[in-house]
């Protein structure tokens, strides 16, 4: 008996030390999505998200920089840039190179309040409730944050459209301020390039249904952290929000299965990225390796 506990307390141990390592095994996950027109130029998207930056945190701050060496043709961000309220200095270092690239951003519920202790059992909760507090105590530089991000010329997408010309196509953009704080407004119709993208920071679904029902190619969001603490063999439990797990990270369509799969036709591709970071108060990730992503748009057959 004295063996197996000692087993097991080893083990657990050992899962802990690994969940710790893997959060600085940042990965880049590539894409192929067939949404352009025929006979249109390739693009490529840069789909950071989830950094949840702290100004000590320069590994990640330079893994970062580093991706302005992928040369995308766009960049996008989801949200939750920030995790501390002196943060956005290291926010500018991380994206400094990519901010001079054509971009787009919206705002996610951490780059407006900080983060605070919580129990991890609470995100097994229904949606409803476990929303997030809006402790104006705990209020960030929101306002620095974003004009960091507009610095270069990126479009703010929340609660707005936005029209961008990209390697010699244009491109009409949808996006919403967190739905995670029900900040949600969705803009008033107008006018969509041949390529119209959506971008949201929590994949809520009634956000999806409506950037499917406006007809966007594709949709990217963020906020899942691809479940965090994964089930090897099983997959994601949670995706603090009212997503399904089986959509918790990667490339899907909604609201059925993806355009390139039999019964696909008429879903939008949607990209969840699990993201870069996490809270400073569960500084792990199991199964999860933190990520971004690359989008090779390419023509439909």
């Amino acid at each position: 008996m004295r063996r197996l506990a000692a087993g097991l307390t080893l083990a657990a141990a050992g899962g802990l030390a690994w969940a710790v390592a893997e959060t600085r095994m940042f990965t880049v996950r590539v894409h192929a999505v067939p949404v352009l027109a025929p006979g249109s130029r390739p693009l490529r998207i840069l789909h950071v998200s989830d950094l949840h930056l702290t100004p000590d945190q320069r590994l990640k701050q330079e893994w970062v920089r580093r991706l302005a060496e992928l040369e995308p043709d766009l960049v996008v961000s989801t949200g939750d840039n920030l995790a501390h309220r002196d943060a956005v200095p290291a926010v500018r270092c991380a994206l400094g190179p990519l901010l001079d690239l054509p971009g787009v951003f919206v705002l996610g519920s951490n780059d407006i309040y900080g983060p605070q202790p919580k129990n991890p059992a609470r995100y097994l909760l229904p949606p409803s409730l476990r929303r997030p507090t809006t402790d104006e105590a705990r209020r960030l530089p929101v306002d620095d944050l974003v004009a960091t991000l507009s610095s270069g010329g990126w479009l703010d997408l929340d609660n707005a459209r936005g029209t961008l010309e990209i390697a010699g196509q244009t491109v009409s953009f949808v996006g919403v301020d967190d739905p995670h704080l029900e900040r949600d407004r969705f803009p008033a119709p107008a006018e969509r390039a041949d390529l119209h993208i959506g971008v949201s920071h929590a994949p809520y679904t009634r956000v999806l249904d409506s950037m499917h029902a406006d007809g966007c190619d594709l949709i990217l969001a963020g906020h899942t952290h691809g479940g965090q603490l994964r089930v090897p063999g099983y997959g994601a439990l949670v995706t603090n929000c009212d997503l399904d797990t089986r959509r918790a990270s990667g490339l899907h369509g909604w609201p059925g299965p993806r355009p390139d799969e039999a019964g696909g036709a008429g879903s939008t591709w949607l990209n969840v990225s699990a993201g870069m970071g996490t809270s400073p108060y569960t500084p792990v990730r199991f199964a999860c390796r933190p990520e971004v992503s690359v989008l090779q748009l390419l023509p439909r057959s």
